[in-house]
């Protein structure tokens, strides 16, 4: 009975949430203010449904939640948010690539490597000043698996992993957009390219050792998004006013 309530509650949600519930992902594009019962379903989520088998991934409300809110705070009503999430980890076969044998030395032998790329978050939001901005989050995890043998003989087997998270922000100006060179560079784990143009187009890159906290996580998404922005002067008018 329990199973069954918490069944139609996940029934009653946002079709998105109970997308991210039972499917752990979705692609959709929708109107700056369609976003918002979206989060509120979400919000809900916690107090209605306990099953494990049921529950949000952690990203979902410490990662993709606050970044709604922070692109939807920027965009006009007509303005259009694309998203697409997927939050079945790095494990899901699609994401990994062919394992590889390597070199090894007693009392380790029978050495493999992969590797797993993890695109599990993309935006697209169109911005009040007509600019338009495109956020992605990746995980590329390096994975190792080889045999130990011990000073008593017994073999076990081990597995090891590395993860570095990338974020990428691209940002599009208006043609009409005024731009300016930032007065100092960006921080030494960032990277900017800029290309000339009838609409500038600035890309910020960052990659980390991770995985790191959601809250950690969002300000570095921050730090690099940051970036693109101070290539327009502080205080310039929006072209967009709805």
């Amino acid at each position: 009975m329990f199973w069954r309530k918490q069944k139609a509650a996940i029934e009653r949600f946002h079709p998105l949430h109970k997308a991210l519930t039972l499917e752990q992902g979705f692609s959709v594009s929708l109107r700056r203010d369609d976003w918002e019962p979206v989060i509120q379903s979400l919000a809900q989520h916690a107090a209605q449904v306990r099953r494990r088998r049921w529950r949000l991934h952690q990203r979902v409300p410490g990662v993709l939640v606050p970044l709604l809110r922070v692109l939807s705070a920027d965009m006009p009503p007509d303005g259009v948010l694309s998203v697409s999430a997927d939050m079945r980890g790095s494990r899901v076969p699609e994401k990994n690539g062919p394992q590889q044998s390597l070199p090894s030395r007693p009392p380790i032998s029978g050495l493999r490597q992969w590797y797993a790329f993890d695109p599990w978050l993309r935006m697209r939001a169109e911005l009040r000043d007509g600019s338009v901005v495109e956020l992605s989050v990746s995980d590329r995890v390096r994975h190792r698996k080889y045999r130990k043998r011990n000073a008593r003989g017994k073999i076990k087997y081990k597995s090891k992993s590395k993860t570095v998270q990338l974020v990428r922000v691209t940002r599009r100006l208006a043609k009409d957009a005024a731009v300016r060179r930032p007065s100092s560079p960006p921080p030494r784990w960032v990277r900017v390219q800029v290309k000339q143009g009838s609409r500038l187009v600035v890309r910020a890159s960052g990659k980390f050792p991770g995985p790191v906290e959601d809250r950690v996580l969002v300000d570095r998404i921050l730090q690099v998004s940051t970036e693109p922005f101070r290539w327009t002067p502080p205080g310039t008018a929006a072209r967009r006013t709805t």
